[in-house]
């Protein structure tokens, strides 16, 4: 092959491997103040833990135990989700770490989601969805979750389950 047909093809592999994104918003931090405000739970979120409560035990599973640690690392993303206006599990590791540090998580994963319009609709959506699906049925111990809305009123979640 002709080292000219081939230059395309290497400049395309180049961009694909060598690539690198820049985030315009500020890395959310979880510093220990905002670990001991989390926000008092609202009725969503409730339901929500009480949902998949009743899944883990209709399945023969242990109930997971909320923890107020897990609820403010939740809420820090959610928050951030809302400001960026986008679904997504940016900063996981940083959020992992400070449950691993703060909360003596040895194991850690997350569901998010946008847009659901009740407890049920969210939980239905998780269950339906095998990723999220072995989140809900993991081995975990604990769990949380935090519900936002944004200025249209759209609802913005981020549920995190770990294992102590």
């Amino acid at each position: 092959m002709k080292p000219t047909k081939l230059l395309p093809f290497l400049a395309l592999l180049a961009l694909l491997t060598f690539s690198c994104s820049t985030e315009d918003f500020p890395e959310e931090t979880i510093d220990n103040i905002e670990l001991q405000n989390a926000p008092t739970p609202k009725t969503i979120e409730i339901e929500i833990l009480e949902l998949i409560n009743a899944h883990r035990i209709e399945i023969g599973l242990n109930p997971l135990n909320n923890h107020n640690i897990i609820k403010a690392v939740a809420f820090t993303h959610t928050d951030y989700m809302v400001e960026v206006d986008n679904v997504s599990h940016d900063n996981f590791f940083q959020r992992k770490n400070s449950l691993m540090q703060n909360a003596s998580a040895t194991r850690v994963s997350e569901n998010v989601a946008y847009a659901f319009s009740s407890a049920q609709s969210v939980v239905n959506a998780w269950i339906n969805s095998d990723g999220h699906r072995a989140n809900i049925e993991g081995d975990f111990t604990d769990f949380d979750i935090s519900a936002e809305q944004n200025a249209q009123g759209k609802w913005y979640f981020t549920n995190i389950f770990i294992k102590r």
